[in-house]
């Protein structure tokens, strides 16, 4: 059977519970309370704290420590991919995009190199292929869009020793990975590099908007693929919560520059996009979005 995760065991029945739990605990507004560290449930890191103040150092358990009984054996071989799987394709100048991933529900992960930094968005399948190109590109950081993302982080990040960086709701879903970094509300990476928590398809789902060139906007799984072009808000029998979802994109859409993005890059299954990779042009559908 397939590893679906690194949130294996307790860990899930952990994040599950969570989930129920926030659901059924409304707050005034009749919204689900997220776990925070804050007072009013929102995150707790703010928008004007530097990045070096909302980053997290997970503690950096040993192997032994993080490993399933089926996974004692040596560090080599526990690291070794377990199929040859396929290269990603290159859709634009500085950026790719990787084979679905049975691990991530069918996902679709994404390799960015941007003017102002490189980033793996969401994991793709962990194939000796997948591993090889991206020991052959420049050192990066992963950054999880949403849980349903996460597939084989700890077996990235162990191979490659990069950081991960994740929305500081889902931290608690990867306790065995080192370097792991949280953000609250909203990053700036770097010039032309920002983050912004969008909760709804899970309660720490967030967007990446890279501007400039290619200006696209990687929206995880708060928008799939609905057709050539096309993309609508999904919600499935796992989504965390329907009103936030809705009031996500309204945020997302004041948040963005104006015009911006033309492309928008999905992290969800991309088969109904007909053989395309991107969805453009970004802003008007945004725009038509009820």
């Amino acid at each position: 059977m397939p590893e679906q995760s690194d949130a294996t065991g307790p860990e899930v029945g952990a994040y599950l519970g969570a989930d129920l739990a926030a659901a059924s605990e409304l707050d005034q507004n009749g919204m689900p309370g997220i776990v925070s560290g804050s007072p009013s449930g929102g995150p707790s890191s703010s928008l004007t704290r530097p990045f070096a103040d909302t980053t997290s150092q997970a503690k950096a358990p040993s192997l032994a420590e993080t490993s399933s009984p089926a996974e004692t054996s040596s560090p080599a071989e526990t690291l070794a991919p377990p199929e040859a799987g396929r290269p990603p394709q290159q859709v634009l100048d500085g950026l790719w995009a990787f084979a679905p991933n049975r691990d991530c529900l069918g996902g679709t992960a994404w390799w960015l190199e941007h003017a102002e930094g490189t980033l793996l968005i969401d994991c793709p399948a962990y194939t000796a292929a997948n591993l090889a190109f991206l020991r052959g590109r420049p050192a990066g950081r992963l950054l999880l869009t949403s849980r349903e993302g996460h597939g084989r982080t700890r077996r990235f990040q162990e191979a490659l020793g990069w950081p991960v960086l994740v929305q500081e709701q889902e931290a608690y879903l990867l306790p065995g990975v080192q370097q792991l970094q949280t953000f609250g509300e909203e990053l700036d990476l770097a010039p032309g590099l920002r983050l912004l928590w969008t909760p709804g398809p899970t309660p720490g789902t967030c967007v990446l908007h890279a501007s400039g060139e290619p200006d696209v906007l990687f929206c995880g799984r708060l928008l799939s693929p609905t057709g050539p072009g096309a993309a609508a808000p999904l919600p499935t029998a796992r989504s965390f919560h329907w009103g936030r979802w809705q009031r996500s994109l309204k945020t997302l859409k004041a948040w963005l520059p104006q015009g911006s993005p033309r492309w928008i890059a999905s992290g969800a299954g991309l088969g109904a996009l007909a053989g395309e990779k991107l969805i453009g042009p970004g802003r008007p559908l945004l725009d038509g979005l009820e």
